[in-house]
């Protein structure tokens, strides 16, 4: 038996000389604990990439089995928080010595959050497709939070059509009489043939991705959701009953969109927004009149930050 194994990554040099950007691995899974902006700590189900420079244009390869190491010690012995997240990009760095001097993260998983309903007394679990990506290099460390945030769009345009169509028929249904019935009316407005057309309304995700400010000591990902669903009012539910679902048909009636409305809002929220030192949104209306989708795009427009591509 050999008492000795040959170590490539260590001991050969490359075949052709050159540095390289990132090395690393992707499609790691994990289970992680994530300390939220409400001091709790939530399990997820991650999918990780880890990478560092190659620096050594003669070196053969990094050493990955060192990054996975670095992630499961994370994944058994801490949670996830802003101090650990930079633990480990310098930990990813001082293990390449004389290899690497940049580094770089990113943890995807869902934030599963307790929902409450608009009226009823009820609640239910949603999803938000959350990462997180860090980065260590020139000796400056950065990072991003983006999250995907699902709400319900009523087109202005649609309903304005719908209202027109409203006051045609009634017109149509009451112009002869020489005085009109409250009783009449009233059981008019509650009937499909006086209610005879309805807008178009669609599901619609925002996509958001934010640079945190060096005010943000945890990652503010409540905050954060609660924040931009204030803003457009229209949250995709979970547990319905009708009182619930007669909320939401109302608050899409107050609340007519166009995906460039919805953008501006957006725009106009983050800028309130105290941990955003920078942000990049991508508004998607995903049409029910035709099937191509309705998309605006907004960023903080800051000298050097995020650009619309």
């Amino acid at each position: 038996m050999p008492t000795t194994m040959p170590d490539i990554a260590n001991f050969a040099t490359a075949n052709t000389e050159g540095t390289l950007d990132w090395v690393g691995m992707s499609h790691i899974e994990l289970p992680i604990n994530v300390t939220f902006d409400d001091s709790r700590s939530r399990a997820v189900h991650a999918n990780v990439e880890a990478f560092v420079n190659l620096k050594e244009p003669m070196a053969k390869g990094i050493h990955m089995s060192r990054l996975y190491l670095l992630l499961d010690k994370l994944s058994v012995e801490q949670q996830l928080s802003y101090s650990s997240i930079s633990e480990l990009l310098d930990n990813f760095i001082t293990s390449h010595q004389d290899l690497s001097d940049a580094a770089y993260v990113k943890f995807q998983f869902d934030s599963h959050l307790r929902r409450k309903s608009l009226l009823s007394d009820n609640e239910g679990w949603k999803a938000y497709p959350t990462t997180l990506t860090a980065m260590i290099k020139g000796g400056e460390k950065t990072l991003e939070l983006s999250v995907s945030i699902p709400y319900s769009s009523t087109c202005p345009c649609s309903a304005a059509l719908a209202r027109q169509l409203i006051q045609n028929q009634f017109e149509a249904t009451f112009l002869e009489s020489e005085q009109l019935n409250f009783d009449a009316v009233h059981q008019w407005l509650g009937s499909t043939k006086g209610i005879v057309a309805t807008p178009h309304s669609q599901r619609s995700v925002a996509e958001l991705k934010l640079k945190l400010s060096s005010k943000a000591t945890t990652f503010p990902i409540i905050a954060l959701i609660d924040h931009i669903e204030e803003t457009l009012q229209t949250p995709v539910q979970t547990a319905v009953k009708r009182i619930d679902e007669q909320e939401f048909a109302r608050l899409n009636g107050q609340n007519l969109m166009f995906c460039e409305d919805a953008a501006r809002k957006l725009k106009y929220a983050l800028n309130q927004f105290p941990e955003a030192a920078d942000f990049w949104v991508r508004i998607n209306h995903y049409e029910s009149l035709h099937p191509h989708d309705a998309v605006s795009v907004v960023t903080k427009g800051i000298e050097g930050g995020y650009t619309a591509y």
